[in-house]
C-alpha cells in the first residue's frame, strides 16, 4: 500500500498543486475493519468507504490549475478506517436531543410541551417491550376498541357519557365537525375565532372538515339575540371555542355557555365546547389562575368537548372528544377516526396520567407538570445562588452573570396572561468588553452544548429561568466547561 503522509491525525492539509492520490481497495480496508464491521455490519461499511474514496477522488481531479483545497493528509488503511467510523458514528446520532428548558415556557410546544410522571414512563416502556390487549377484548376473547382503555376513566373524571381518543386536539375539533357538522353551517362568535401556533385557524379546520362557518356578534361582543339570529335550517352545531394565547379586554361581553347549550337544546341543536389545553381540575386551589375544566363545561351543558393531553393535563400528545354517548358513537363511525386515532404507546402513558387525577391532593408531588408550575420561587432562587458563579466562572469577564427574579409562564395557549413568579440567571455583556451581537452569540453556544440549554434574550439580557432545571442540575454544571461563547 502506498501512502502519501506519515500516519498522523486525520487533520485536512492545503496544497498548491495537483496530487497523485493513490487510494488502497475496499477489501484491503475490510480486513482491517473487523471491529467496525461487528457495530454496523459489513455492507454498511463498505457503501461508507466506497463514498470516502468517491469524495478523494473528486478532490484529486478538482486541483487543476493549481487551485487551493484541502484533502486528508492521512489515506493509511487505518485513518481511512478512523475517517468512516467517524462518519458513521456522526450519522447514528439522534436528531432528537435532550434538551434543558430555561427559556421560563413550562409547556413549551417547540421543546416537547408536558413531561411525562415515572409512572407512565414505565408503562409506556412496558407496552413498548411485550404484547398487549390495545384491541382485545379479555372478557369475550374478541376484538375490542382500544378506547375502552381510558374511556372509563375519562368518564369518571369529566361526568360525561362517553369518550374517544385522536392524535391531537386539532385532529379532535376536525373530526367533531366533519361528523356532526359536514355540508352544514356551524356557529361560532367572532370573538372565538382564534388562531394557535403552527397558525391553525378554527375557520380553516372548519372548512377542511366540510363544514361552513357561520360568524356572529362582534369582535369585543356577543350576545345570546346573536346565536337566536344566526340559527336555520341549515345550523348543525353550536361552537364555543376557549381562548388560546390572549384575552380581550375592556368593552366586552360574551355569552356563557350554559345559555348557548339551552338554545341548542330549544332547538334540538348540539352544543360543542373547544377547551384547547384544557384541565380536569380547579387550578386555584395550587395557586394558579382559574381555568375552565372540562366537567364545568359538561355541567353546563355541553354535548360535546375537545381538550388537549399533553398540555394542563401533564400526559402525551392527545386529542380528547367527551360528551354524549350518541354522538360521540356517530364520531368513532367514523372513517376518519381511523386515520386520526392513536397508538399503544399514547394509551400507555395516558391511562396512568389521567389515573392521577383520582388524587388532585397530590399531584404537585406525582404530576410532573404540575410540579413545575408550582415550583416555589424560594428553591429557583437557591438554585440561582448555586449556579451564578459557576456559569460566571465559565464564561471569564465578557459576561456578568446574577441571579435575579423574574416571570415564567405556562405556555401552549394555556393561561395566556398568568405569569408564574420564577428566578433564575440573568446574563448580560460586560460593558468593557461588549462585542457585537455577543449575547447571540452566547445564545447559539448554550444551544450547541452536547445537552442544548435554550434559554430567551430580552432587553439586552440572556435569561436563563431555573423553573424547569428541576432534578438535572448536575448534568447541567458538568458541561459549562465546554462552553464556547
Amino acid at each position: 500500500m502506498t501512502s502519501t503522509s506519515p500516519a498522523t491525525p486525520a487533520n485536512p492539509v492545503t496544497v498548491l498543486t495537483k496530487r497523485v492520490v493513490r487510494l488502497p481497495s475496499v477489501d484491503k480496508v475490510l480486513q482491517e475493519a473487523g471491529d467496525l464491521i461487528l457495530r454496523y455490519g459489513r455492507s454498511r461499511i463498505v457503501q461508507a468507504v466506497q463514498a470516502l474514496f468517491s469524495e478523494l477522488r473528486k478532490a484529486a481531479l478538482a486541483q487543476d490549475g493549481v487551485q487551493h483545497i484541502e484533502i486528508p493528509d492521512v489515506l493509511d488503511i487505518p485513518g481511512i478506517i478512523a475517517q468512516v467510523s467517524l462518519r458513521l458514528h456522526q450519522q447514528d446520532r439522534s436528531k432528537l436531543k435532550k434538551m434543558f428548558n430555561l427559556t421560563g415556557t413550562v409547556l413549551h410546544t417547540n421543546l416537547g410541551r408536558a413531561l411525562l410522571p415515572e409512572v407512565a414512563v414505565q408503562a409506556v416502556v412496558a407496552a413498548m417491550t411485550t404484547p398487549t390487549n390495545l384491541e382485545f377484548d379479555l372478557t369475550t376473547g374478541k376484538r375490542g376498541d382500544r378506547d375502552d382503555l381510558v374511556e372509563e376513566l375519562l368518564c369518571e373524571l369529566t361526568g360525561a357519557e362517553a369518550a374517544t381518543i385522536v392524535n391531537n386536539n386539532a385532529a379532535a375539533v376536525l373530526l367533531l365537525l366533519n361528523t356532526i357538522a359536514m355540508g352544514k353551517e356551524v356557529i361560532v362568535s367572532r370573538g372565538e375565532l382564534v388562531e394557535i401556533g403552527g397558525a391553525f385557524r378554527i375557520p380553516d379546520i372548519m372548512l377542511r372538515a366540510g363544514a361552513t362557518l357561520r360568524e356572529t356578534g362582534a369582535t369585543n361582543r356577543t350576545h345570546l339575540a346573536d346565536y337566536c339570529n344566526a340559527i336555520c335550517a341549515d345550523t348543525a352545531l353550536l361552537m364555543k371555542v376557549h381562548c388560546s394565547n390572549y384575552v380581550i379586554t375592556g368593552f366586552t361581553k360574551s355569552v356563557e355557555l350554559s345559555d348557548i347549550s339551552a338554545l341548542g337544546r330549544l332547538h334540538n341543536i348540539p352544543t360543542a365546547v373547544d377547551l384547547g389545553s384544557g384541565t380536569l381540575i380547579d387550578l386555584e386551589q395550587f395557586g394558579l389562575v382559574r381555568e375552565p375544566t372540562v366537567r364545568e363545561a359538561i355541567e353546563a351543558g355541553a354535548d360535546l368537548v375537545t381538550f388537549s393531553g399533553d398540555k394542563l393535563l401533564g400526559g402525551p400528545q392527545a386529542g380528547i372528544i367527551v360528551g354524549r354517548a350518541d354522538l360521540i358513537a356517530q364520531i368513532k363511525s367514523n372513517p376518519l377516526k381511523r386515520a386520526l386515532r392513536v397508538g399503544k404507546l399514547t394509551l400507555a402513558a395516558l391511562e396512568p396520567v389521567l389515573a392521577l387525577y383520582r388524587s388532585p391532593e397530590l399531584l404537585t408531588q406525582r404530576l410532573t407538570t404540575m410540579r413545575l408550575l408550582t415550583r416555589p420561587r424560594a428553591e429557583m432562587q437557591q438554585q440561582a445562588q448555586t449556579l451564578a458563579p459557576l456559569v460566571q466562572q465559565a464564561l471569564g469577564n465578557a459576561y456578568v452573570v446574577h441571579g435575579e427574579e423574574m416571570s415564567s409562564q405556562v405556555g401552549s395557549g394555556a393561561l395566556p396572561v398568568d405569569q408564574l413568579q420564577s428566578f433564575g440567571l440573568m446574563i448580560r455583556t460586560n460593558p468593557m468588553n461588549k462585542q457585537s451581537n455577543s449575547l447571540g452569540r452566547l445564545e447559539k453556544a448554550f444551544r450547541q452544548l452536547p445537552r442544548p440549554v435554550a434559554g430567551r434574550i430580552a432587553n439586552d439580557t440572556f435569561c436563563l429561568d431555573l423553573r424547569c432545571l428541576d432534578g438535572d442540575q448536575n448534568e447541567f454544571i458538568e458541561q459549562l466547561t465546554l462552553l464556547k461563547p
